[in-house]
């Protein structure tokens, strides 16, 4: 099977150029967005040799795992509003998981309902261990012009070793990487139309939430050489993580490592 996108999304316009191997989707993206193309776009490869995380951090691209990178339009969105379309690549993620595979079983329980969730800010779990990561980019190009890209790892066949990480494939999905990107260029094309390009983050603010993982549970924050240690009590209205410490006080984190339970309390 070849990588091709959902009707929707080719209904609204999207295209797609697939590669055999690249060394990272999102900086080709970005290649594309400096050569004038202003998307959206989608970029993917059947061999990603560079891949890579936040703050730099290298991401294994395994072979049948998904990589893929979408050059986003944000003409007309202000500044404030660009960062929020990782909340909208994460819900859309995560739906096209689930119209993909249906009801994906909890690997570490072996219970089934409503066990992919969103770490804050760009992860996606699955039984507590990750199973994607997302990562935004953006620059401002000559005339002032910005570019928008957001990349998805999805562990869709394996999963590296010696990390707390799962696949689709422990699971028992033999869709394919393939299968999955039609879905999710399908859902990234509805979940955009509903942000509004920054009107309507409110009600996606609403629908993250309700798949967060760790809300309402103790949780440390790796952020800005400083640990914050609290209760994870919500997302504010510009997406940033609000801890409740232990003092009363409340704190918002624009960036930082989360973790949970256990390694909240070791971090």
């Amino acid at each position: 099977m070849s990588y091709r996108l959902g009707p929707a999304a080719r209904a609204a316009g999207h295209r797609l150029h697939v590669h055999d191997s690249l060394g990272s989707t999102n900086t080709e993206a970005m290649a594309q967005a400096r050569a004038g193309e202003t998307g959206p776009l989608w970029v993917v490869t059947h061999r990603q040799e560079a891949g890579r995380g936040r703050r730099g951090n290298s991401w294994a691209s395994l072979p049948g795992n998904l990589a893929a990178s979408v050059l986003w339009p944000v003409a007309g969105v202000a500044p404030e509003h660009l960062a929020e379309l990782g909340f909208v690549a994460g819900l859309a993620l995560v739906e096209a998981l689930e119209a993909a595979c249906g009801t994906l079983p909890d690997t570490a329980s072996g219970s089934g309902t409503r066990s992919v969730k969103l770490k804050w800010p760009n992860d996606v779990l699955l039984g507590g261990a990750k199973l994607a990561g997302l990562l935004l980019e953006a620059e401002t190009l000559p005339g002032g012009r910005r570019a928008v890209v957001v990349g998805f790892g999805v562990n869709v066949a394996a999963a590296p070793e010696g990390l707390p990480a799962t696949s689709l494939a422990a699971t028992g999905y033999a869709g394919g990487a393939e299968a999955l990107l039609e879905h999710l260029s399908d859902r990234m094309a509805a979940r955009a139309r509903l942000w509004d390009r920054g009107q309507n983050f409110a009600a996606l603010r609403a629908d993250w939430l309700a798949r967060a993982a760790g809300l309402g549970s103790e949780i440390a924050v790796h952020s800005g050489g400083h640990i914050l240690r609290g209760v994870f009590e919500t997302i504010d209205e510009g997406g940033r993580l609000v801890i409740l410490a232990p003092d009363g006080n409340r704190h918002t984190v624009t960036a930082g490592e989360v973790h949970f339970g256990s390694a909240a309390t070791a971090a």
